[in-house]
């Protein structure tokens, strides 16, 4: 199956902000953060006990406790385990994105795509997000931005594993849908090539945005398309840049990248088009594209990206785009 028909709309809430991504945030901001995504009309919740060592899940847990269970469909990630036991967060080897969580909790985490492993972090995640069940479970970061020349051999566990009890779950009505989440293309072509097991969607971060989208649109997401799989667009500010941040894959951003967001808020200036509202629309326009969640810390955020979801953007603006060659000539494009 494909997940379209399974998502309450193709505006989610991605909740990696909430597990102290970047900055400590405070409770009450964190909840109420989540309160306005809930107040906008938002009903898909995306989480991952990578977020702050489960901290994400908690928050988003205790404030969706109050609302139906029916009322919302949630996903969250497999691939991490997490214990009671301590360590400093700052040595953790995270890959591209050491240090991303420093400010989460500091309970261990042990990456483990196992049958066993995937079951239990089920389990766990089921607790700290304080529900009986789970809609969407993706197998998390077996990429080379977390294991490097080391990838392949993540990804063949998590085939013989993960992807394996996910399938069964699926079959089971467990859970309704499973895929692979990642900030990378390669894992997931090489899943499209897979007989089985089959997934039902990617989640893919920061790999189809304003900045970043060539490979994706080269194979990934026609044959993504193809095949019916759907893709879920996260980080589509990539990492914030596009947002008025100053991260861009997980890091600071570099002159280049800076000067390519200039240019294309230029445009954006000129047809008087908010760059949030670019973004959000670029990266659902794909017909392979069932839904794009982006992060906050901050009630305002929502409000913002609920707007840029619904801001009217004037086709001279993608035309202006194209012809500054800021977006590739074969990407789809908002009302063409």
């Amino acid at each position: 199956m494909t997940i379209s028909n399974l998502l309450p709309g193709s505006l989610g809430f991605g909740t990696a902000p909430l597990g102290n991504m970047f900055r400590a945030i405070p409770e009450e901001e964190a909840a109420a953060t989540v309160e306005a995504a809930w107040d906008a009309g938002i009903r898909y919740f995306d989480s991952a006990p990578f977020y702050g060592a489960g901290l994400a899940e908690i928050r988003l847990g205790d404030v969706l406790a109050g609302h139906p269970r029916d009322a919302y469909v949630l996903s969250t990630k497999v691939g991490r385990v997490i214990f009671d036991e301590v360590e400093d967060p700052a040595t953790r080897d995270l890959g591209e994105k050491g240090g991303l969580f420093e400010h989460g909790r500091p309970n261990k985490m042990i990456n483990d795509y196992s049958a066993d492993a995937t079951l239990r972090s089920i389990e766990d995640s089921l607790k700290r997000l304080r529900t009986d069940r789970l809609d969407i479970v993706w197998v998390h970061d077996i990429a080379q931005d977390f294991y490097g020349d080391e990838w392949l051999a993540a990804y063949e566990s998590a085939r013989t594993g993960a992807f394996r009890v996910l399938t069964r779950l699926r079959e089971e009505g467990v859970i309704k849908a499973w895929g692979v989440g990642v900030n990378r293309v390669e894992s997931l072509e090489l899943t499209l090539d897979l007989e089985e097991p089959r997934p039902d969607a990617f989640l893919l971060a920061g790999r189809y945005t304003l900045l970043d989208h060539k490979r994706a649109l080269e194979r990934l997401l026609p044959e993504a398309e193809r095949q019916d799989v759907d893709i879920v667009v996260g980080g589509p500010y990539s990492s914030g840049i596009l947002a008025g941040g100053k991260h861009f894959e997980y890091q600071e951003a570099s002159p280049e990248v800076i000067e390519r967001v200039e240019r294309v808020k230029a445009v954006a200036e000129r047809f008087g088009v908010s760059i949030k509202a670019a973004a959000l629309q670029f990266s659902l326009a794909h017909p392979a594209t069932a839904a794009v969640i982006p992060g906050a810390t901050r009630p305002s955020r929502i409000a913002e990206d609920v707007a840029a979801f619904g801001e009217r953007i004037p086709e001279g603006f993608w035309t202006a785009l194209r012809d500054e060659k800021l977006v590739a000539p074969e990407a789809p494009l908002p009302g063409a």
